[in-house]
């Protein structure tokens, strides 16, 4: 817990001033309430039992003036509390979302990404909450402990025996509820977690729950998700709401005991009746402190649980590293597999690649195919390292991908992922991505290339389109469509096609594979296909096979070797299909597909 702490008190930063302005104005609002039964017991005793009028007067200004004085310095406190608290928890927003966007994708597997969103939203509103308590909470509370206990002693210390009995009783009832409520509240985060992930799901696939009319299933998941939550909440907080009766028992207690004590102590002689006014405020004023203390205590639980989740992400150590401090630049498109191994437990047990030996020359059109879960997609997402190797090198340009800094590496990379994105803003917003200078003439061309311009200017707004939440507003394969406009705007010198053109037609396929062929062709181009004519144009073609190699070679020894004569019809009829609608003859159409 000290280390968490201590984490997270780094993040303050600059806001520690507000912080020590807020703790000086809650210790001197204590001093003037702590006052004030003091002079209201000379009121009392000197004044009112008297008839000094006079004194009644000039004691009750007194007390005024320190009522204000408490007033103004308890709102400096609020004002420089809400001002440390908000900064601190923007701090650490910023730090977990720096520390996340700094993560390898096995860093983000590990955490998953409505765990991710839970911590940098509800568990930072907890620390936020738990942070402004403590600098006025756990400041004040102590003060006013510390001082009403000392006047109260002054008063009588035969009376002040009564906290003694009380007190630990508090204590061991407040180390039985945090021993108990502590787990609860890690159970209870989880399932935030849960819900997060199903909320998440559903409003990204919101089309497809209307599509099949799933709103009721997913309106049930959801309520129950939220039901877990409920449950988990209430299994924490009915142990830790009985601090509140807890202590609101021991206060009433405690100030019947003085007052039936304290009574007789009047009827002796040994106290005035102001002195047992005064005391009895000074007992309130003590339960009071504690009061706040234990609720201080049940929000320092909650939060607890929520700190030690941000601390898990802030101290999650990169699975690569980034090695900012190479200067070196990638030289050419060239790439090496020398006998790697992948997994993504990163152990040598059920590797996902096995001895993957494969030389790329700069320039090279290379297409990878084989069944889903060969590893056709792992094996490029090693080349501008998202993951690193479990045995064996990768090397492009000549150089171990670990040498570079993975800002040189990915520079050079132009990659559109199977799973296309695309983000809220512009159609030109995202294109920029690619290369943020580039100019309107240089995007068109990109455009242009990837068969995207013609439906982009279909738009009233054209490029200046909004796509709305990761590209609603555009179809499947007009988003594949933009992806690789945006990977050909960086003008690299890898560009990796993770089955980019799945969603597109096969003469707009055709059309595309020959303007890479014409605007980028010293590019090394890796392109991964289900359809056999989209890779018929390249070099060699790569089969992989559960992980391993199972042959290189041109489009004809492949086809020949691999597909099957039903595989070979079905080529046929998107052969027919082409010219269909290209307008070109059967024949022509085979001449262009050849495959």
């Amino acid at each position: 817990m000290k280390h968490t702490i201590q984490r997270l008190l780094g993040y303050v930063g600059r806001y520690k001033y507000p912080a020590f302005f807020t703790i000086f104005c809650m210790i001197g609002e204590v001093v003037f309430e702590v006052l004030i039964p003091k002079y209201m017991a000379l009121l009392i005793d000197n004044g009112i039992s008297l008839g000094d009028t006079a004194y009644v007067y000039r004691m009750g200004g007194v007390m005024i003036l320190l009522t204000l004085g408490a007033m103004a310095l308890g709102m400096l406190g609020v004002v420089f509390g809400a001002r440390s608290s908000t900064g601190f928890a923007m701090n650490l927003q910023n730090a977990v979302f720096g520390a996340v966007e700094e993560f390898s994708f096995k860093n983000t597997d590990h955490f998953t990404t409505p765990s991710l969103i839970t911590r940098m939203t509800n568990d930072i509103t907890n620390v936020q909450q738990s942070f402004q308590m403590t600098i006025r909470l756990a400041m004040r509370s102590p003060a006013q402990l510390i001082l009403a206990t000392f006047m109260a002693i002054r008063i009588s210390g035969r009376l002040s025996l009564v906290l003694l009995c009380a007190l630990p009783v508090l204590a061991l009832c407040l180390a039985l509820i945090a021993k108990i409520t502590y787990p609860r509240f890690i159970a209870m985060l989880h399932r935030y977690d849960d819900m997060n992930g199903s909320t998440q799901e559903n409003l990204i696939g919101i089309r497809v729950v209307k599509a099949f009319v799933r709103g009721d299933y997913e309106t049930k998941k959801f309520q129950k998700s939220a039901r877990d939550v409920r449950d988990a909440q209430f299994n924490a907080e009915k142990i830790l709401i009985l601090n509140g009766p807890l202590m609101t028992l021991t206060m009433y207690a405690c100030i019947l005991a003085v007052v039936g004590i304290g009574s007789g102590h009047v009827a002796t002689g040994q106290l005035t009746s102001g002195e047992l006014i005064s005391f009895i405020s000074y007992i309130s004023s003590i339960l009071i402190s504690l009061m706040m203390l234990s609720m201080y205590f049940m929000m320092l639980i909650m939060s607890s649980a929520s700190a030690k989740r941000l601390v898990e992400v802030l101290d999650e150590v990169p699975d690569i590293d980034e090695n900012r401090s190479s200067t070196r630049e990638v030289q050419d498109g060239s790439i090496d597999f020398e006998h790697v191994n992948f997994s993504y437990s990163g152990s040598n047990e059920n590797p996902t690649l096995t001895d993957i030996d494969l030389h790329i020359r700069s320039g090279e059109v290379i297409g990878v195919i084989g069944g889903s879960g060969s590893g056709k997609t792992s094996l490029v997402q090693l080349i501008p390292r998202l993951y690193d190797v479990t045995a064996g090198e990768v090397k492009v340009g000549g150089v171990n991908v670990k040498d570079y800094s993975t800002d040189a590496l990915r520079g050079v990379i132009g990659m559109v992922l199977q799973k296309n994105v695309l983000f809220s803003g512009t159609i030109r917003d995202n294109l920029k991505w690619g290369d943020p200078d580039a100019t309107q003439e240089q995007i068109e061309a990109a455009c242009r290339a990837a068969c995207a311009h013609d439906f982009i200017l279909s738009f009233p707004k054209g490029y200046d389109t909004d796509l709305g939440q990761g590209g609603v507003n555009v179809s499947g394969g007009q988003k594949q469509r933009l992806c690789i406009a945006r990977a050909l705007l960086k003008n690299p010198k890898i560009l990796i096609l993770d089955d980019s053109t799945s969603a597109v037609d096969t003469a707009t396929d055709a059309a595309i594979r020959e303007a890479f062929r014409t605007i980028c062709p010293d590019t090394t181009k890796i392109i991964i296909a289900q359809r056999l004519n989209s890779v018929m144009d390249a070099d060699r073609i790569v089969v992989l096979d559960e992980g391993r190699i199972n042959d290189v070679g041109t489009h004809h020894s492949v086809k020949n070797k691999f597909f099957t004569p039903a595989v070979c019809a079905f080529a046929a009829d998107q052969r027919s299909d082409f010219a269909s609608k290209t307008g070109k003859t059967a024949q022509q159409g085979r001449g262009d597909l050849n495959g």
